[in-house]
């Protein structure tokens, strides 16, 4: 979905990761070094990001949840680019990178090229970007609560993933069990690929018009 924004993606040819080394950016041991670091490095992600816009298929899905609000939107991205299209029902896996939160204190939403705050006023303590890292383990209430809308749906439609990376790419395997009619957009096919009902290979922002026109 952002690659088509204009968003670079984190791995492969021209990824984030090809130019810059997460071990330094990216995990717990490189912010509790270097928090300054760590966070001037997201601040130029949140300014590249807030440069792109929502493309047709972001549109879509947000018109379709206005047409039938039990829509859910379960991501990996941690842009915001649902919500900037009309999305509200969005279930972000890996967390985002317009909220930071303290330890102790919780969730800050800070939603701008530059942070308005890096410490907590509460405690002092330096806040880090609530995204999921390298080492991280995936928040267990948001993966409870994708995994309860997926069990419950009628219609599962997979965008753009890659099929290798989980628990995501288990997720499918969920709504085939609750029988939902399951459908994969993908210019190219991968190994669950063969678990969908239908394969629609084309780009999310010519697909998702089509199918939700």
């Amino acid at each position: 979905m952002s690659a088509e924004s204009g968003i670079p993606t984190y791995r492969g040819r021209g990824g984030i990761w090809s130019r810059y080394r997460w071990e330094e950016f990216a995990c717990e041991a490189a912010f509790e070094a270097d928090p300054e670091k760590v966070l001037k490095f997201h601040e130029l992600r949140r300014a590249s990001i807030l440069a792109c816009s929502p493309h047709a298929g972001h549109a879509a899905m947000a018109e379709w949840e206005r047409n039938h609000p039990s829509v859910t939107v379960v991501t990996q991205n941690i842009d915001g680019m649902h919500q900037r299209a009309g999305s509200r029902n969005v279930m972000e896996l890996h967390g985002s990178i317009w909220r930071l939160r303290c330890p102790d204190h919780g969730l800050f939403e800070d939603i701008g090229e530059a942070y308005r705050r890096r410490r907590c006023e509460k405690c002092g303590g330096w806040l880090r970007p609530d995204i999921t890292w390298f080492g991280d383990a995936l928040d267990e209430g948001r993966v409870n609560s994708a995994l309860e809308a997926i069990r419950g749906c009628d219609l599962f439609v997979s965008i753009g993933t890659s099929g290798v990376v989980y628990p995501a790419a288990g997720l499918p395997r969920f709504a085939k069990a609750n029988h939902a009619r399951c459908i994969e957009i993908n210019p190219e096919e991968n190994e669950m690929s063969p678990l969908y009902d239908e394969s629609i290979r084309d780009t999310a922002s010519r697909a998702l018009p089509k199918l939700f026109g």
